[in-house]
């Protein structure tokens, strides 16, 4: 098996699990279900045209990512954060970042830095088409994928944990056209930078573009 193809996953046929997942995941990322809303799972199983059982498991993975609280007499709550929560998630996101990028520029192969090049240009045709959840949603991946391309399946798994947590936030800390040219080209910085296996310069741009994020997060709170 070539490099590349032991590189990348099979693609696997999606199980209704995952389609509910998915949808509940971007119901609360779009603010359809907003924070600190109780879920109800007859009004949003009868939405999505699913029955209880596997919303319910949807509802337990969302829990697991931190997206969701369970809890006692009220069920599944949208978790809201504070402030500090997202300083301190964003802290930790950016370190974990930072170490899988530099990883990333001294192990990585050209295939795998080429396949992240690839999913930032379908990022930016997203952009100019101003289609914002698709485009969040490959903002996310390339981000994971940098994190993923050091080898290193425990940050990895951090990395994923924590970004997780706050997806409805950095979804909507890029409205306005003004913020989400200035996330779009702190990408471009980070590409760039990996494209040229250029560690410090990959570590300051991604630095950059996460102290950037709590700012424009933090005018959404």
């Amino acid at each position: 098996m070539s490099e590349t193809a032991a590189e990348f996953p099979r693609i696997t046929r999606r199980t209704l699990h995952d389609e509910v997942l998915e949808r509940v995941r971007d119901m609360i990322i779009e603010g359809q279900l907003v924070p600190g809303q109780r879920i109800n799972e007859g009004l949003v199983g009868a939405q999505l045209g699913v029955s209880r059982t596997p919303l319910r498991e949807a509802i337990k993975t969302l829990a697991s990512e931190g997206l969701v609280e369970i809890l006692p007499a009220k069920g599944a709550i949208v978790r809201k954060f504070s402030a500090r929560d997202l300083a301190d998630i964003l802290e930790v996101i950016k370190s974990l970042e930072q170490l899988g990028g530099r990883i990333a520029c001294a192990q990585a192969s050209d295939a795998t830095i080429a396949a992240i090049d690839k999913m930032h240009q379908d990022m930016l045709a997203l952009y100019a088409k101003r289609d914002r959840l698709d485009y969040f949603k490959l903002n996310q991946a390339i981000h994971s994928a940098i994190v993923g391309a050091s080898g290193n399946a425990v940050l990895l798994e951090m990395h994923t944990t924590l970004q997780s947590r706050i997806k409805r936030l950095r979804f909507v800390g890029n409205e306005g056209p003004e913020k989400w040219a200035g996330a779009v080209a702190e990408h471009e910085d980070m590409i760039s930078a990996l494209i040229r296996r250029d560690a410090e310069a990959l570590a300051e741009a991604i630095g950059r573009h996460m102290d950037t994020t709590l700012v424009r997060v933090r005018e959404v709170l």
